[in-house]
């Protein structure tokens, strides 16, 4: 039987987000979506094993109490400015609901987070797209929108947005701003007095990166409880499991653990960054846990389908801003070298 005329013409035409590749062996190296190479704190772990199944059985705490309380006492704001979500990406979605009319527009640069467009042609608004400079710097978005995300760090470049100059944005914008820090701690500065000082501001963070909870789906938003009451009002009944909540709780009661993994991270980042440089490739200043790089001796798609036939993964965008780089992960130390050696195999090669 046809669909033709009970899927909305909007979702046929719609163009769906592509997440990276899961391979599902476990021989690789995977360097394509941005995990934490490193474990999650051992206090997640006991917290694993001290779940009571029994407990399933009953919803879990729609506010999200403990989590939000926690996140409160860690920014220094009351539980009233914190949203705790589905990941990050659900207070991204459900921001198109809370704050966009159906003659509004959503703001993004370009390149950034593919998901954005994605959400604005799901919502059914416009989305407006600004491109960033020829190093992929910041460009002034022209305003109006009635939402503007803006990653920071940005990805899939991993370049940091100045803060000054964000906050001027922010300050001008008549609409909501979602300063989207999923990379944040890995990075040298953030925007969170913004979201605590301005009525327009929300900061959205996840668990998923630094925190090496990517399998959980837990994030959150910061912000003017104006703005966090209206997240409130349109998200789904429980959108939090309780499986999450307490893992969560756990993961934020070691912020050692997470940020001792975060700054061998940043290391192994200047290392990949340097040895890729030192062979030729364009590398932008990175600030996050992945590297956005150009090949010097192929082009970004070849050396991407021959790294895969090696077993090793990283990400290539086809476009024309985006094409001729590849965004690499940082993995651990063993991965890098891996990919380096890799590399250069592929590249000698590719020699004339």
């Amino acid at each position: 039987m046809s669909s033709k005329g009970r899927v909305r013409e909007r979702v046929e035409r719609l163009s769906a987000y592509v997440p990276g590749e899961q391979p599902s062996s476990s021989d690789v190296v995977k360097l394509n979506t941005n995990e934490n190479p490193y474990p999650p704190s051992p206090a997640v772990a006991r917290a694993l094993r001290e779940l009571d199944v029994e407990a399933l059985r009953r919803y879990p705490d729609p506010a999200c109490g403990k989590l939000c309380r926690r996140l409160a006492e860690l920014h220094g704001c009351a539980p009233e400015n914190v949203f705790v979500a589905n990941g990050s990406d659900e207070v991204l979605a459900l921001a198109t609901r809370a704050f966009v009319e159906d003659d509004g527009t959503i703001g993004f640069f370009h390149p950034s987070y593919s998901l954005y467009p994605v959400l604005a042609a799901i919502r059914g608004v416009a989305g407006r797209p600004v491109e960033l400079g020829p190093a992929f710097e910041w460009r002034d978005p022209p305003g109006g929108d009635a939402l503007f995300f803006l990653a920071n760090p940005n990805a899939p470049t991993g370049m940091l947005h100045d803060r000054r100059t964000v906050e001027t944005f922010c300050r001008a914008h008549g609409g909501v701003v979602i300063v989207d820090e999923a990379y944040v701690d890995f990075a040298e500065a953030d925007c969170m007095d913004l979201a605590l000082g301005l009525e327009n501001v929300l900061v959205a963070r996840t668990l998923s990166k630094s925190y090496s909870l990517a399998g959980l789906r837990l994030g959150y938003a910061v912000g003017h409880a104006r703005l966090i009451e209206a997240l409130l009002k349109v998200k789904d009944s429980y959108n939090v499991g309780a499986p999450a909540q307490a893992l969560g709780l756990a993961a934020l009661s070691d912020l050692g653990h997470m940020r001792r993994n975060a700054e061998r991270i940043k290391t192994s980042r200047r290392a990949l960054s340097d040895a890729l440089a030192r062979r030729g490739w364009t590398v932008c200043p990175s600030e996050t846990n992945f590297v956005w790089a150009g090949p010097a001796a192929l082009p970004a798609r070849a050396l991407f389908e021959r790294l895969r036939e090696r077993g090793i993964f990283v990400r290539h965008f086809p476009g024309e801003r985006t094409g001729a780089f590849l965004r690499i992960s940082v993995g651990t130390d063993g991965d890098v070298g891996r990919l380096l050696a890799a590399v250069n195999e592929i590249e000698s090669e590719a020699k004339p």
